[in-house]
């Protein structure tokens, strides 16, 4: 089963969200794409075997509505409105982690900017790897640090 191109969804989806959201850089556009290759093969809209996690970045509804929480704090009001302006007013947000890749991919994006730690290097595949997996997939997540998925980071950075 194929996706989307690696390429298609790192410049056409991903880098112009990041830019948008004030989020960007070569280090981050290729952590969103590598994320959403590990997470759904940039293929999967809804978690298979029934698993709650959402659209190419498999969220999970109650990361998603943490998130929100998080993002309703002091100081992160300008980034709320930009991640606010890339949802619809006539779907639930949450539901739009499926069928809206501006909105699935800003909400990621969130994920891992609640986190101190410098994003990894753009072109390094192990460490952001390491680095998805420690933030993203958590210690509880079925994702490994290993060759298969520090191989679809590649994939990202050599889109």
């Amino acid at each position: 089963m194929g996706g989307l191109d690696p390429s298609d969804l790192k410049w056409r989806v991903v880098a112009p969200v990041l830019d948008r959201l004030g989020l960007g850089g070569a280090a981050a556009v290729t952590l969103l794409t590598g994320t959403a290759l590990v997470e759904s093969r940039a293929a999967r809209l809804v978690q298979g075997r029934g698993g709650p996690a959402l659209g190419l970045w498999q969220m999970e509804p109650a990361t998603h509505d943490a998130l929100w929480e998080m993002l309703a704090g002091a100081g992160h009001a300008d980034l709320r409105t930009r991640v606010e302006g890339m949802s619809c007013a006539d779907i639930p947000r949450v539901a739009q982690l499926i069928g809206n890749l501006r909105y699935g991919c800003a909400m990621a994006r969130v994920k891992y900017f609640f986190d101190p730690a410098p994003v990894p290097d753009a072109k390094d595949a192990g460490a952001l790897c390491a680095y998805w997996k420690r933030i993203y997939n958590s210690a509880l997540g079925a994702g490994r640090v290993d060759s298969v998925h520090i191989a679809a980071f590649a994939t990202a950075i050599g889109a």
